[in-house]
């Protein structure tokens, strides 16, 4: 079936840490499948999903959330994890529309004091070529810089086709800063920004769903309900992104 848009969700779950200063895993599935479920994502990026310190256990039941958001993690082979009682990668989880066909998955580190992570996955939906990068950056500009041109190194060396990149990106400032400029990534990302953070009375843009290619990025809204205020200190960025075009 020909599509010419995908549904996009990030979420910082702040480890199900919520406002109330305990950790409850059960709070945030209800509030995924309250808030977030409705909007019938086809991309969900979350970040801070596993526990902070190693092994970086799942705070979450993976294959629950798979039954209830329809979606597949890209997470099942070893290499995807940070160890065996991991859902992801440093926190960082990625579920796709099982429709999409996956043709390339792997974690790319990021340097950084704190441990960090970006997942790359090169899919094929409805004819189109398709890379999704989902990552969550340092709060340190400088090192925002280095790692998403890591990123941008490691792109650059594939097969060229319309990227999206999303996840909590902790970059405050609306034009983006030098870290999401062209010299850093080697492309031109664009999206709309809206506040989500912190979740009660959203003043900071840090969670972006950005894309390149001249595609469009529409429909952006921070999803805000009393279960999500509950959850975490973020609120979920939810966006459609155009598909556009096939690899050049």
């Amino acid at each position: 079936m020909e599509r010419s848009s995908l549904a996009c969700v990030t979420w910082n779950l702040h480890r199900s840490v919520g406002r109330d200063g305990h950790l409850n895993a059960a709070r945030t599935m209800a509030a995924i499948a309250s808030t977030i479920v409705p909007t019938a994502p086809d991309i969900l990026a979350l970040q801070e999903a596993d526990s902070d310190d190693a092994p970086h256990q799942a705070i979450l039941n993976m294959e629950e959330l798979g039954r209830m958001t329809g979606l597949q993690s890209v997470h099942d082979g070893d290499n995807m994890r940070w160890g065996p009682q991991s859902g992801g990668f440093l926190g960082n989880i990625l579920l796709l529309d099982p429709a999409m066909t996956l043709r390339d998955r792997r974690i790319l580190e990021l340097p950084g004091r704190c441990p960090r992570a970006a997942v790359l996955a090169e899919v094929e939906v409805a004819g189109h070529p398709l890379r999704i990068v989902s990552c969550h950056l340092s709060l340190a500009q400088a090192l925002r810089a280095v790692q998403l041109r890591t990123v941008g190194q490691v792109l650059a060396r594939r097969a060229p086709m319309q990227t999206i990149l999303l996840g909590d990106l902790n970059e405050w400032r609306p034009w983006g800063g030098i870290a999401l400029s062209r010299p850093m990534m080697g492309m031109d990302l664009t999206g709309p920004v809206r506040r989500t953070f912190p979740a009660g009375c959203p003043l900071l843009p840090l969670d972006r769903i950005l894309t390149d290619n001249g595609t469009d990025v529409f429909d952006a809204r921070a999803l805000n309900s009393d279960a999500i205020h509950a959850a975490s200190d973020h609120r979920p960025l939810a966006a459609r992104v155009e598909l556009r075009g096939r690899a050049a």
